[in-house]
């Protein structure tokens, strides 16, 4: 089970400063606050889990504690009774963002020790285990969920350092093979294929790209989780998108045709006379892809009827005739 990374919760990164941290939580525990977004179970979920997020980071001792074990710090002190360490940490990098992820050694033998050896984690279980699943976030545009794409990331791997134990410090002197940092950083680039009709919150599989498995186990997968991002132009509802068209005022009045862009490139769109503002044509099949099959959703397109400005004297003369022939 992947942990929580409060940092990424928070939006800021390991480093972070009170402050920033205290400005973080601020801007979003407004931005999700119940009061606000009334009736939205999901942002009640965000709410909570900023608040948690805001709760540990913020206090100096539960952070420290927070950095070493991970999301399992409140049992810190019963990990180090019962002679466990730090196996190792993750993180993702991509466009300049960091993602770090606490992974403890024996999570199993943490559990064994509050609630005794029966069951599920038993520290009489020393055979090979699975390593732990990731979860890290990746940003796609609409272009990329439409089309599919290759996208290549780095990811770091991160291994306490021997000499210290990846304390960072011998004795009461800074680790010298590390310099303090406790652990050493090992990049390297993976190549992810993003199918295309991606959706918010589809989960993309690396499989054995996760946390080290144990004891000769295999390791985990890493799950990235898409995040699809606004697009100027079109707003996406499910596999359906929604756009606007603009149409002339003559145009509407007469009909015509009129150029409409689509993420597969413009195709014209036909425009009977009379058409209203507001009216909504529905284009079958220009929508999304639908992950799965070969199908599509369909598109939106409503109409905005654009009025002429800086009119001649002689369109000027046209609509007042037009104007004396249709009183209002």
């Amino acid at each position: 089970m992947a942990g929580k990374d409060y940092y990424q919760i928070l939006g800021v990164s390991r480093n972070a400063s009170e402050k920033e941290i205290k400005q973080a939580y601020r801007r979003l525990a407004r931005k999700h606050h119940p009061d606000l977004n009334p009736n939205d179970k999901s942002a009640e979920a965000k709410f909570k889990e900023i608040n948690a997020a805001h709760e540990v980071l913020s206090n100096p001792e539960k952070r420290k504690k927070y950095d070493q074990f991970g999301d399992q710090w409140e049992y810190a002190e019963q990990f180090a009774k019962s002679g466990g360490q730090e196996r190792g940490k993750w993180d993702f990098s991509k466009g300049g963002k960091t993602f770090e992820y606490g992974d403890v050694s024996d999570f199993g033998d943490i559990f064994s020790s509050l609630f005794g050896d029966s069951g599920i984690g038993s520290r009489t279980r020393r055979g090979p285990r699975r390593g732990q699943d990731i979860e890290s976030p990746i940003e796609v545009s609409l272009e990329e969920a439409y089309h599919g794409s290759t996208r290549v990331i780095q990811l770091q791997t991160t291994e306490p350092c021997t000499a210290c134990g990846g304390t960072g410090r011998v004795g009461n002197r800074v680790c010298t093979i590390c310099n303090g940092a406790g652990a050493k950083v090992s990049p390297r680039r993976l190549e992810v294929k993003i199918p295309a009709g991606v959706k918010d919150g589809s989960r993309i599989r690396m499989a054995g790209e996760g946390g080290p498995g144990h004891a000769g186990g295999n390791k985990g997968n890493l799950y990235l989780v898409a995040k699809v991002l606004p697009h100027k132009l079109f707003e996406r509802k499910g596999d359906d998108l929604y756009t606007e068209v603009s149409v002339p005022l003559a145009t509407a009045m007469l009909g015509g045709e009129v150029r409409l862009p689509t993420l597969n490139g413009n195709l014209s769109l036909k425009i009977p006379p009379e058409t209203q503002n507001g009216k909504v044509f529905r284009l079958a099949g220009k929508g999304m892809p639908q992950m799965g099959n070969k199908g599509h959703g369909n598109m939106f397109a409503k109409v905005r009827v654009v009025l002429p400005t800086n009119l001649t004297e002689e369109e000027r003369k046209l609509f007042e005739r037009l104007k004396s022939l249709r009183p209002t």
